[in-house]
Order: C-alpha cells, then structure tokens, then sequence
C-alpha cells in the first residue's frame, strides 16, 4: 500500500542500515579475548546469541543481559574494548551495509525527503560507521542516545523532531524500541524484517513491513 511521501525519514543503524554482525562478532570474540588476557573477565565469551538479541538496547540494558554475573566495572570494561575493535574493524573498511541501502537512500534523497539516523547506539558509532560507508552526505542529522544522553528512543525522536521541525515522517527500524518511537510520536512506522535479531512480534504495530531495505521505495507515492 502506497503512501504519501514524508517529509523525512528516521532510520535505525543496526539491524536496518547496517548488518552489524559482519563487524561486531570480529570485535565481540577480540574484546573478551582481552578481558581474559587481562583477567577482568576469564569466565569464557558469552554466547553471541546474547549479544545479537539485545541490539537496539541502550547500552547499560546490553551488558546487564550478556554480563549478568559481571559487576559495573567490569561491564565498563567491556564496553570499552567492544568499541575499541569495532572502530578499529571499521577503520580496516569491516562491516556491510545490507543490499540496496546506499541506492535506496539516494533515491530517497532525489525525491527530496530529509533522511536522519535515530540509534540507541554510542555517538562515535553510529557516526563513524555513517561515514566510513560512504553515506554521511546522505543524511540531515546523526541522533544517537550516545550524544544526547536519552533513556528511551521515543524520547531521541522527539528530540530530533523538534530540532528540525519535523511535521511528518516515517521511523524506519528493526526492533520494537523503533516501533514505540515512531508511534510514541505519532509517526508511520515501517519494520524491517531481514535482520533476524528479534522475535517477529517485535514489529507488531508498524504500519508497513518490509523484508528487504529497497522495497522502502515501494511504499512511497
């Protein structure tokens, strides 16, 4: 089903833009490697499963879920590292976008539509995987809670909105936090549904499913 064009569209990084797996399990398996060698964590690397579920998190609800037998600092510590390899990995050129985006999202930007990323991700991330892909001329803004210290995505769209003037967009993600953003702040939502992180009921309530990033096109008059 058609609709309208928007004015602008918030997009995900993980699990949306961006096949995170390709460069976080590299850095996932080199971080706990290094907490072992340095003895801040020698219980073994958590299953990565734990890892890939808890995507589209905040951070501190991602190592209480894949470290609960660790205390703060040692989940510090393992956030450091997880960074460390995951910048270092994209500054080697690891990671992959999925199929289509980067020709989906000039496509977008041809038809005039404001293009913005909306990650619960760290600021230095979301913004570094933006522009080692090529894409950061694509887009208006780069809002992670990394930056902006939210609790809640509802709470960085709402922020990203008034900041720009938004009056209508759509909120385009992976997760049910994308979800709860989009409808917290009356927006049309379209869940991916390629990524395979999450449980399909995540995506219940968005307006619009998609299972690959170009059918984006599709959906817009």
């Amino acid at each position: 089903m058609k609709r309208n064009c928007p004015e602008a569209m918030l997009f995900d990084l993980d699990g949306t833009l961006f096949q995170t797996e390709t460069l976080l399990l590299p850095a996932y398996e080199a971080a706990f490697a290094q907490l072992n060698r340095e003895g801040t964590y020698t219980r073994g690397t958590p299953p990565k499963e734990r890892i890939l579920s808890s995507l589209g998190m905040l951070l501190e609800h991602i190592w209480e879920r894949v470290l609960p037998d660790a205390d703060e600092q040692v989940r510090r510590r393992a956030d450091e590292l997880l960074l460390r390899h995951q910048m270092e990995g994209l500054k080697r050129g690891d990671g992959a976008l999925y199929p289509g985006v980067e020709a989906t999202l000039r496509a977008l930007r041809a038809k005039g539509v404001k293009l913005f990323v909306a990650s619960n991700g760290l600021e230095a991330y979301v913004k570094e995987v933006i522009r080692s892909k090529g894409l950061a001329e694509l887009f208006t803004g780069l809002y992670s809670a990394g930056e902006y210290a939210t609790k809640s995505k509802v709470d960085l769209v709402r922020l990203l909105l008034e900041r720009h003037g938004i009056r209508s967009a759509w909120m385009v993600g992976d997760r049910s936090s994308d979800v709860e953003a989009g409808k917290g702040n009356g927006l049309t939502v379209v869940g991916c549904r390629y990524a395979e992180f999450g449980e399909a009921s995540e995506l219940d309530g968005a307006d619009a499913i998609i299972t690959e990033f170009g059918q984006l096109l599709n959906l817009v008059e």
